[in-house]
């Protein structure tokens, strides 16, 4: 980071009528795909010590509960592109051993829709089901959403109630494939192929069950040749049936140049925005009243465990892949990430952490145990103090200079629960040696006070949790540091740390 002349006050203004919007709880959603250790020695291990009598590790029932995780997306991903939903439903004895040619693997199907479902009940979370639009068509998305969603006194209903789950699952949120851009996909198509395909799909499935909502795919990423006309093309073939256009990033630090890692959140916020002026500009063309939101379904650090994987063996049962062991540095690039999709959540009503357990995840497993990575702090505390109304946040900060362009050395969003009579300051100080003096002017929340300011810091940028050390990075308290006089908090934001600060009535 190219040293600037700065006195490393940071500002920020609020106004509590001034909103941008209020927070969608599934903004806080993850993903479980069948991949690697996810769903088996993951969330789901008979036999284990920490399993229940229907096999879920209790462990980390506790974890996700912990977060209050909302939704969860499921079951991929590149799986869903070749995946047979009936494989996974019915007498576990009848379920077929199939090739995954997603990731390589062998897919027993032990684990299937039914447990998902009955897995959901348990961890407290809704839904979110994707379809395969790679390999099938228009007769099996009608029959998963009546298998799902309708009572009784049908075909597919009826096998739910045989396989003895008597009330329809009542799943309201299906997205329409994953990836369909990507030439790794399974099936994969043009966008005029796959919009018509998506359409189609999303409407035979509102006639069975008119409730429901549909996720349509995005780019899979801002880097894909075909992004921006793949947005165009695709709403204009299905907009009448799409609900939500996905998004999917992913960020790494390969060159182990930290302040342009951090600065990664800036082309996270214009991802959003150019994907937000395209769907507006289909709305336009297509004199519609009606407006796409997003569901940015697929983000996180991606690429610790890139070069382990290249080393895995073909058709075995969920081996170690994927598992990236996340760092102090990873869990401050996703404090930004949440800090940009809340300031865009007039439009991000949904997004998932990818993923859950073990795989790209915030929570680890071993038949020993369960803990939390780095990252699991930033998201879990999102997610548990940043409900309520997204104020428009104006920072005013020092800007560093990176490949993505300027970048603000403190990332930060106020969220108001007027309700509850709380309010929650998120900000990350990228700075990697500077400490960073705040001011912010609550002159109209008279009588709230600080009721804790956390901070996740430490002196090692490479710093990791195990087993052994799980509490190697978590927050310590930082509230005596900070105080309100005459209606203006100070505070100090430690050189590069995630800090939480909440104030009530």
């Amino acid at each position: 980071m190219k040293k600037q002349k700065t006195e490393n006050k940071v500002q920020i203004c609020i106004d509590r009528d001034f909103t941008i919007s209020k927070v969608d709880k599934r903004i806080y959603g993850s993903f479980i795909e069948h991949l690697g250790r996810a769903v088996y020695e993951g969330i789901y291990q008979p036999g284990n010590k920490f399993a229940d009598k229907d096999g879920y590790r209790k462990d980390v029932i506790k974890l996700i509960k912990e977060i209050g995780v909302p939704i969860v997306r499921y079951p991929g991903g590149n799986f869903v592109s070749a995946f047979n939903w009936e494989d996974s439903v019915g007498p576990k004895k009848n379920r077929p051993r199939r090739i995954e040619l997603a990731w390589g693997v062998v897919e027993t199907n032990e684990f299937g829709l039914d447990e998902f479902m009955n897995w959901c009940k348990k961890v407290k979370t809704e839904p979110m089901y994707a379809i395969n639009l790679g390999t099938r068509g228009l007769e099996d998305a009608k029959n998963v959403v009546e298998y799902c969603n309708i009572k009784s006194g049908t075909l597919y209903s009826d096998m739910r109630i045989k396989n003895g789950v008597k009330d329809p699952y009542n799943i309201k949120l299906w997205c329409l494939g994953n990836e369909m851009d990507g030439s790794w996909q399974m099936g994969h198509m043009t966008a005029e192929e796959y919009g018509r395909k998506a359409g189609r799909a999303g409407h035979i499935m509102k006639l069975v069950d008119p409730t429901i909502e549909c996720v349509a795919c995005g780019s899979s990423g801002l880097g894909m040749e075909t992004f921006g006309n793949w947005e165009r093309t695709v709403l204009e073939n299905s907009y009448d049936v799409t609900d939500y256009l996905s998004l999917h990033t992913y960020y790494g630090n390969q060159k182990d140049d930290t302040p342009n890692f951090l600065a990664s959140s800036v082309a996270m916020d214009k991802f959003i925005s150019q994907v937000v002026s395209i769907c507006d500009y289909v709305k336009a063309i297509k004199r519609s009243d009606k407006t796409i939101n997003l569901s940015f379904d697929e983000w996180n650090v991606w690429y610790h465990s890139n070069e382990q994987d290249k080393k895995l063996e073909k058709w075995v049962e969920h081996p170690h892949q994927l598992e990236d062991i996340y760092n102090f540095e990873d869990a401050l690039l996703v404090g930004s990430m949440l800090i940009t999709l809340l300031r865009h959540a007039d439009r991000v009503k949904i997004a998932c952490l990818a993923q859950l357990v073990n795989v790209i995840a915030p929570i680890m497993t071993s038949d020993t145990g369960a803990w939390k990575q780095t990252i699991f702090y930033p998201y879990m505390q999102a997610s548990v103090y940043g409900r309520g109304e997204v104020l428009n946040t104006v920072v005013k900060v020092p800007t560093y200079e990176s490949e993505h362009g300027d970048a603000p050395f403190v990332d930060s969003v106020v969220v108001a629960d007027d309700e509850n009579e709380t309010l929650t300051i998120f900000a990350v100080n990228k700075s990697l040696e500077d400490d960073f003096d705040l001011t912010c002017d609550l002159r109209q929340y008279a009588g709230y006070k600080v009721v804790e300011h956390s901070v996740l810091t430490h002196k090692d940028l490479k710093a990791v949790n195990t087993e052994k050390n799980p509490d190697n990075v978590k927050p310590v308290d930082n509230t005596k540091a900070t105080k309100i006089t005459k209606g203006i908090l100070t505070s100090k934001l430690p050189a590069r740390s995630w800090n939480v600060i909440r104030l009530a009535k």
